[in-house]
């Protein structure tokens, strides 16, 4: 009896243990060293968070928006394309990056005084991306996924961890609505 009651115990308390909520340090670690292999692709915008709330206003403002980072033969440097679409309009933008474990640095003006680091996730089809703009002067973060949508416990999570780097809350994009095709010289 005394047995039982001792496994039953272990059985809870363990699974308190690991259904115990992530501390803020471990929701915004960087994320492991990035492989570029496994950033080559498309990655639709799921969500972001911009400190500066006026441009937070403009960001949610557009329809949808996705990255491509595409194939390259080196590890470090690499190339970075961005794609979002405005009142139905698209537009493209392409920046030379260095990756350096969890982060790169742009390459030139006028992106040099901006980084990002990748913040561990623990969607598996997940990038978040924290942004340093303007030598600290802003902070943008973002969600992306090789999905449209997501599950609510992923979300979930990105909104803790917009929580913990003390920004406003989150804009999501909608799903539905229709991301901009690649133009063919973004994807080489």
């Amino acid at each position: 009896m005394l047995l039982h009651k001792l496994v039953s115990f272990l059985l809870i308390f363990t699974s308190l243990v690991y259904s115990a909520p992530l501390t803020c340090e471990q929701l915004t670690q960087p994320a492991e060293r990035i492989d570029p292999r496994n950033l080559e692709g498309t990655w639709a915008l799921i969500g972001g968070s911009i400190s500066y709330l006026p441009y937070l206003e403009i960001f949610g403002q557009r329809d949808s928006a996705l990255i491509n980072f595409p194939s390259h033969e080196s590890v470090t440097n690499i190339s970075y394309s961005r794609g979002k679409r405005v009142d139905g309009k698209c537009m493209y933008s392409t920046s030379n990056i260095t990756l350096n474990g969890s982060r790169f640095t742009f390459d030139g003006t006028p992106a040099e005084n901006s980084s990002c680091v990748f913040v561990r996730t623990s969607c598996s089809d997940c990038l978040t991306m924290l942004f340093d703009v303007d030598s600290g002067q802003r902070t943008h973060f973002y969600l992306f996924s090789r999905r449209r949508g997501l599950e609510q416990d992923e979300k979930n999570e990105f909104m803790d961890q917009v929580r913990c780097l003390q920004m406003p809350p989150p804009v999501f994009m909608d799903p539905t609505n229709q991301l901009c095709p690649w133009p063919e010289e973004t994807l080489n």
